[in-house]
């Protein structure tokens, strides 16, 4: 009954576009609740939301719980998606207890010693094991070639272990059916720094992780005024005596901060003394990562000074890592839920002079689904206890939203134009606000998140970082609430005072449901299955038809999926069923027709408003000027970004998961047979090899990479 009322009034909103075939696939595979046999619980798409409504709804009060239960329903159908992890999970602890809701933690701080590395090894094994990926800075290791005094020997380096958790997320995934996420933070200070650049040209290490640089102000100004840098490590007090270093002479010695300062030299600010191991020119570092990103899409890019100056929890938490695709800068055993709202669910008229996007809708929409992630939080299942204890204290979300270049295109738009940069902030604005109007009155009602109420020792730190709570009164040893931290003094709440100063106020005074709202995910299957193809998070649409390469449990090549953008879609339905990709209204644009600054200019237009951050991508073509390329991180950093990232398909370094068809077709793979000859193919040819059928390119990215024999 439920079900039809929510369907039928769906149904009157918008026009519904047949659910194409890899998109209810990709459900059936990923999303859909089944038994250990494999046999579906979930009939169709509506009962996986009746299943996740019903779970969430179960939080509230007993009397409360259906007239929850249909808001949220309402919701989701009116393009209220949660990640992946509650869709899969949320309703489901009768057949998988020990999964998590949440997509995506942080390790604790990978702590110099093996006693430490193990220990964080075994814990990130769990948190993997529960389904959720995680990240972990490894520069907190020393380098290469350091002298380990317990040990007497000299250590093997960062590189080396992550080496090891590389293996452990490959072995656990490999065993859970689904590949699990790792993100590696570096420090662009660290003496390493360059074999971390450069550590994927190795075929088949570390291809469980992400890599990103943690990049900040100093070392770009060094690139900008070409002078050095030094890589150097904390120094502990019985090396700075035994190898008669002098903390004043900067050649040895320089200061910088340090996420541990334990067992290491400090000064009273809190910097950290660092044993100067060589002295590089910071261009040719620069150079280094640009050279790197051009041909192997990584490593990604993380301003971390700008993630801490803008980070809501200032005041508690140092952040130096990130979920695995960066759109959640989160603190040591830091987690975050996610969700993202469908925008082409709010576009009336697409494709006519008359087409308009429905605010009203789309707010609604935004508090409404406000309450279900919130409520997520009580059914996190994260394994470890440090886990469950940050996540219950600061509650932190991230909503974000996916479609908008679909969006854009329904709207008669351009992906990039300046009249979509300023669609895209008011669509981040929108949801900024009506979230902390939503934060605010859930607080009054449930209780604010307890970091609120806890009572901090302001301190010189504290004054220095923000000087306008000096102006305000504010002395060293003064005690301050923790929601009057946040509410007043973080740089992002006093953007969201300068348009609603009433309701800051009101957040200061009382304190606020959760620490963070916002952030945009990449939501690849999810826009792929249940927004029907709509494109990627914040993206355009990577074309308009093309292919996808999806993981198959139990499979070990990837398989490539046939899929058409939603957008072409819609256009086939409700304008001209018989339009090509070659006959197509000019606004009809992919990813690779807009330029890496377009890019750029689209995050930034929705970065104002997103509290946490977003992953995105820029996408270049294969040919595209490596002098063209080579500035697109320094433009980011230019234009506010927290971090940046870019993807040129190159065929000899690796597949990548979004494939157009000519690219397949004028791609040659070389494979060495058994009696030493070789056969080249085409990328999109057909092999059969080990009893299954495979694309020549994922066959040969299978190979390489290791999935056959790896252990």
């Amino acid at each position: 009954m439920i079900q039809a009322s929510a369907a039928v009034t769906h149904a009157s909103s918008q026009t519904d576009i047949n659910l194409q075939p890899a998109s209810q696939d990709i459900w059936d595979a990923k999303y859909r609740l089944k038994t250990k046999d494999g046999c579906g619980i979930d009939a169709n798409i509506d009962e996986t939301y009746q299943r996740v409504a019903r779970a969430l709804a179960e939080i509230e009060l007993p009397e409360q719980r259906e007239h929850w239960y249909e808001q949220f329903l309402w919701a989701l159908y009116r393009g209220a998606i949660p990640a992946g992890r509650i869709i899969s999970n949320a309703g489901a602890t009768a057949y998988k207890p020990a999964t998590s809701t949440i997509n995506c933690t942080v390790s604790g701080v990978v702590g110099d010693s093996m006693n430490d590395i193990l220990s964080k090894l075994h814990e990130a094994g769990l948190t993997l094991k529960a389904g959720c990926g995680i990240g972990y800075e490894f520069s907190t290791l020393r380098p290469k070639g350091a002298y380990v005094s317990g040990a007497g020997a000299y250590t093997s380096g960062p590189l080396s272990f992550m080496d090891i958790y590389d293996k452990m997320c490959f072995t656990v995934s490999s065993a859970g059916g689904r590949r699990g996420a790792q993100m590696a933070t570096f420090d662009v200070g660290h003496p390493d720094v360059l074999d971390f650049i450069r550590a994927k040209r190795e075929d088949g290490r570390l291809r469980q992780f992400n890599l990103s640089l943690l990049i900040t102000r100093e070392f770009m100004q060094a690139v900008q005024e070409d002078s050095d840098w030094a890589l150097a490590f904390p120094l502990s007090p019985a090396e700075l005596e035994t190898d008669k270093l002098d903390v004043n002479d900067t050649s040895q010695v320089i200061w910088r901060y340090w996420p541990t300062t334990e067992k290491y030299i400090t000064r009273e600010d809190g910097m950290v003394a660092c044993r100067v191991y060589r002295t590089l020119k910071a261009r040719r570092i620069w150079d280094s990562i640009m050279a790197s990103t051009y041909d192997f899409a990584e490593p990604g890019f993380i301003l971390i000074d700008r993630v801490n100056e803008f980070n809501n929890n200032w005041f508690c938490e140092e952040i130096r890592a990130t979920n695995p695709c960066g759109e959640q800068p989160l603190p040591p055993y830091g987690a975050c839920l996610l969700g993202s709202i469908n925008l082409t669910r709010f576009v009336r008229q697409p494709f006519t002079e008359q087409a308009s996007f429905d605010w009203d809708e789309y707010r609604k929409v935004v508090n409404i689904f406000t309450r279900m992630l919130d409520n997520v939080v009580e059914i996190n299942g994260l394994p470890l206890p440090e886990q469950r204890a940050e996540i219950m204290r600061k509650r932190r979300h991230g909503m974000g939203f996916l479609g908008l270049g679909s969006t854009i295109c329904m709207l008669r738009m351009k992906y990039g134009d300046p009249q979509s940069l300023l669609f895209t902030e008011r669509v981040a604005k929108e949801m900024a606000l009506e979230g902390w109007r939503a934060g605010l009155q859930l607080g009054q009602e449930k209780g604010v998140a307890p970091l609120m109420d806890e009572v901090f020792t302001v301190t010189g730190a504290m004054l220095a970082k923000r000087p306008e709570m000096k102006k305000d009164g504010y002395k060293i040893g003064e005690q301050v609430t923790g929601k009057v931290l946040w509410a007043k003094y973080s740089r992002y709440m006093q953007q969201v005072a300068a348009e609603e100063p009433e309701l800051v106020e009101a957040l200061a005074e009382q304190g606020g449901r959760f620490t963070h709202h916002s952030s945009i995910a990449p939501t690849g299957t999810i826009s792929l299955s249940l927004a029907n193809n709509a494109s990627n998070g914040i993206e355009p649409s990577f074309a308009h038809h093309y292919f996808r390469n999806i993981i198959r449990e139990g499979k070990k090549s990837k398989e490539k999926v046939d899929v058409f953008s939603y957008e072409l879609l819609a256009y086939r339905t409700l304008i001209d069923p018989q339009a090509q990709t070659n006959n197509l209204p000019d606004y009809f644009i992919s990813a690779d027709e807009v330029s890496p600054i377009q890019h750029v200019d689209v995050q930034a237009a929705a970065q104002k408003w997103i509290d946490s951050s977003i992953s995105k991508t820029a996408n270049v073509p294969t040919d595209y000027p490596y002098q063209d390329f080579k500035d697109i991180y320094l433009y980011a950093y230019q234009q506010g970004l927290k971090g940046c990232t870019t993807f040129r398909f190159n065929p000899a370094a690796f597949q990548g998961v979004l494939v157009k068809e000519e690219d397949l077709a004028s791609s040659i793979y070389r494979f060495k047979l058994a009696d030493g000859s070789n056969v080249e193919v085409k990328g999109d040819e057909q092999i059969e090899y080990d009893g299954e059928m495979h694309s020549a390119a994922n066959l040969y990215e299978a190979l390489k990479e290791g999935y056959y024999g790896k252990f």
